[in-house]
């Protein structure tokens, strides 16, 4: 009876900007521990007993990131596969592609128990303990999910009504005077989001009651591209398939509608870490109820948590506020209103900012580059490759570029020449010239980037080559 954990992975946790943005969305947040989040999630998984493999759904554009995040602490070496999104279609889809991978490859009597990439916990027993109840009504043929012991009346959770494992039905999330009824009558429980069935059940759950769901993920899972490794799984979704897939939760979708439920009720640490408010109680508060990471000082100041990155912040006379200083944006809010950054997202999707999609240093497969500073035509980056790696063949139409070596070797690709470019030392890539840039040796490749031009954008890019299949 083969148990494969599926990560969910995605979502924009507008509610934890600046630090949470489109390309580096929550499950990468890092709590005081020094983990993230979705390190946590992975780490969760694989301790629990029997795992043949863990299976990620995650967005293509955050692969390389993901990968990186597991390298960092799967010593075990824990088998690992991917479900890669082109672009998110809720967790039906997510859920309907890692049944469908699960039952090509182990039938459908496997069990998946479904994990949100963000959320957290922090009695790993008790979790262990529900998971193995849930198991076991798995191979029953229920859909099951874990109930989480409501210990107030929060408004931000959807609630399931039950009595003891029967589920009676969903609830939406609740005005507080319902939430405080559904806390008092004791048979109320949040949902989690975490769900556990076999392969075989929830795709004919699908079939009866979401089949446009299930035909669409199939078509697209039919055609999609999918490299094997050992101990290595990678399925890219088609886009154009993937794109008539129905948007839909998994909760409305199908819990709501079938009569296969189960639940089981724990206590098991459960967070979805949704606010700044529910980052900071992580944190240590000290005598006046500040919380602190990074290089704060407060003066007659209390109940405030702070984050900082880069630089001192400084607070006098204040209380009650929650203050995320990062390189480019810094957030002031009231700790009573954190709900509401994610209007902050909003307003500035709306007037397309960057600042909701990427920080000052963005992530590539092949390394980062950090945006220093710039003007109307120009822009200076950092650009740190890895060892052994190198960015794509391509081209720009609209911009030249300087490049100074000052860490290690470059190997460089300038129209139809090849050179070796040391540490002080510097070359010249003019607008048009195919070219591309390759760390040949065994230390990180550091360099400063000068880009110069009418249009300095990160679209204006055109590839020919690729190691990374974005060609």
């Amino acid at each position: 009876m083969t148990f494969i954990p599926v990560i969910l992975s995605g979502g924009a946790g507008t509610r934890l900007w600046p630090v949470s943005r489109e390309f580096h969305p929550k499950p990468f947040i890092r709590l005081p521990d020094s983990q993230s989040l979705l390190q946590k999630a992975f780490l969760r998984a694989a301790a629990l007993p029997d795992v043949a493999e863990i299976l990620t759904v995650t967005n293509r554009e955050l692969f390389f990131k993901t990968e990186d995040e597991y390298r960092e602490i799967n010593h075990s070496r824990m088998a690992t596969s991917f479900i890669l999104e082109p672009f998110g279609r809720n967790t039906s889809a997510a859920v309907v592609a890692a049944a469908l991978h699960v039952s090509k490859t182990y039938g459908n009597d496997a069990t998946l128990l479904i994990l949100a990439a963000d959320h957290l916990i922090s009695d790993h027993a008790a979790f262990a303990d529900a998971v193995g109840k849930a198991r076991d009504l798995a191979e029953k043929g229920y859909l099951v999910t874990l109930g989480i012991r409501p210990d107030a009346p929060e408004t931000g959770y959807g609630y399931i009504e039950a009595s003891g494992t029967q589920v009676n039905r969903f609830v939406e999330k609740p005005s507080a005077q319902k939430a405080a009824e559904y806390l008092a009558a004791g048979n109320y429980l949040w949902n989690s989001g975490i769900f556990c069935f076999k392969a075989g059940t929830v795709l004919s759950q699908f079939e009866e009651h979401a089949g446009d769901i299930l035909n669409a993920v199939k078509e697209c899972f039919d055609e999609s591209r999918v490299v094997t490794a050992d101990g290595f799984s990678q399925t890219d979704l088609e886009a154009s398939r993937f794109e008539g897939v129905p948007s839909i939760s998994i909760d409305y979708a199908l819990m709501e509608k079938s009569n296969q439920l189960a639940v089981v009720p724990c206590d098991i640490g459960w967070s979805d870490v949704g606010s700044w408010n529910a980052i900071g109680a992580l944190a240590g508060a000290d005598g006046s109820g500040n919380c602190i990471e990074g290089e704060a000082l407060l003066h007659d100041s209390k109940n405030c948590y702070v984050r900082g990155e880069d630089r001192m912040v400084g607070m006098v006379g204040v209380s009650d506020l929650v203050v995320i200083d990062t390189a480019d944006a810094l957030l002031v809010a009231h700790k009573e209103r954190t709900q509401e950054v994610k209007e902050i997202v909003r307003q500035l999707s709306e007037r397309g900012h960057e600042s909701s999609k990427i920080h000052r240093m963005v992530h590539r497969p092949w390394g980062t580059y950090t945006v220093l500073g710039g003007g109307e035509r120009f822009k200076i980056k950092r650009i740190e490759v890895k060892p052994g790696a190198s960015l794509s063949l391509q081209m720009h139409y609209h911009r030249s570029e300087h490049w100074i070596v000052v860490n290690g070797m470059a190997k460089v690709i300038n129209g139809e020449t090849e050179t070796l470019v040391n540490t002080n030392e510097s070359t010249y890539i003019p607008a048009g010239n195919r070219h591309r840039l390759e760390n040949p040796g065994k230390l990180p490749l550091v360099m400063i980037e000068v880009q110069c031009g009418d249009y300095l954008a990160e679209d204006d890019i055109v590839r020919f080559e690729d190691t990374y299949g974005r060609v």
